[in-house]
């Protein structure tokens, strides 16, 4: 297959390149540089190839405290990236499925189920809600278009994805590497270690090898929106035990800020579409995970140092 790939130099997108190359699909992922999609017309060098697969993954976001203090922005931008590559879609590439990608924060908190049905019910929490409501727009178009104009798309809203090869560019960490850093640096300084919230907020991971392989089965067959989640959820607290102890590191060190700002008390998607989709799914174990994603984050600590 020929395969467009939009936001290919983020943490999804280099395991997902290569994963499709390997599966021999012909692809080709233009830069932000060389095609920013914030500019109408940026696909247009694109419009004389004939595509089976268009992968949006291209956004513009970050951990901490960027959505809650950059929404508007997030909001225009996304609205110019998104008409982009609908208005490409729909207009020079009607025949390649559409494969794009939300987020769990779209999700209103006062839900207890984060089922699919619930994507766009009820208010996303304020300190996403510029980035959230984007992300609704994302489905709501890809969604009306597909309808309308009979193409097939595919609406994926992955959980916090984690492993190896993750950003180093000096962005701020995702949680997860946030704790691995404070736990390797607290390890090799013999210091204490100091965590975000009270460590009982929860939180879902999933691998990135299992999300790769999870994506490419469902481009084949599924449609509409699917969440990619673990099906289950652990405390911040326990994620830190295992790191702990992979680390070497003694967890009754570890304090907790409970002034500091923690983001939502608890995220977990429904999987129930994807046990139908993929009843016999790869899960790579907690401690597997966390285990490779230590051993890549203490060979690059000193660049995880720089945040």
């Amino acid at each position: 297959m020929h395969v467009l790939v939009t936001g290919a130099s983020g943490f999804l997108g280099r395991h997902l390149v290569p994963a499709l190359r390997a599966a021999g699909h012909e692809v080709i992922a233009p830069s932000s540089k060389t095609c920013d999609l914030r500019r109408p017309g940026a696909l247009r060098a694109y419009t004389d190839q004939r595509f089976d697969r268009i992968v949006h993954l291209a956004a513009w976001t970050r951990a901490g405290g960027f959505c809650r203090e950059r929404g508007g922005e997030q909001w225009r931008v996304h609205q110019a990236i998104d008409g982009e590559v609908l208005g490409y879609w729909v207009d020079h590439q009607p025949q390649a499925k559409l494969i794009c990608f939300g987020t769990s924060v779209a999700y209103a908190p006062s839900l207890d189920m984060h089922d699919e049905s619930h994507y766009l019910a009820g208010e996303p929490s304020a300190n996403y809600f510029g980035y959230a409501m984007a992300k609704r727009a994302l489905y709501a178009g890809a969604r009306a278009l597909a309808e309308q104009h009979g193409l097939a798309y595919l609406y994926l809203v992955p959980s916090t994805l984690y492993g190896p090869d993750y950003h180093l560019d000096g962005r701020p960490l995702h949680f997860i590497y946030d704790l691995v850093r404070k736990i390797l640096r607290g390890h090799r300084d013999g210091a204490p270690v100091v965590l975000w919230g009270d460590g009982h907020q929860r939180r879902e991971l999933v691998y990135i090898d299992n999300a790769i392989a999870w994506i490419l089965a469902l481009s084949d067959h599924a449609t509409g929106l699917v969440n990619l989640g673990a099906g289950d959820d652990h405390a911040i607290r326990d994620f830190a035990e295992v790191i702990c102890d992979e680390v070497g590191y003694a967890f009754d060190r570890i304090a907790f800020d409970t002034d500091a700002f923690v983001g939502a008390r608890a995220k977990r998607l429904g999987t129930r579409r994807l046990d139908e989709l993929l009843p016999t799914r790869q899960h790579t174990s907690l401690r597997d995970g966390l285990r490779e994603t230590v051993d890549w984050a203490r060979s690059h600590l000193d660049q995880l140092e720089s945040r």
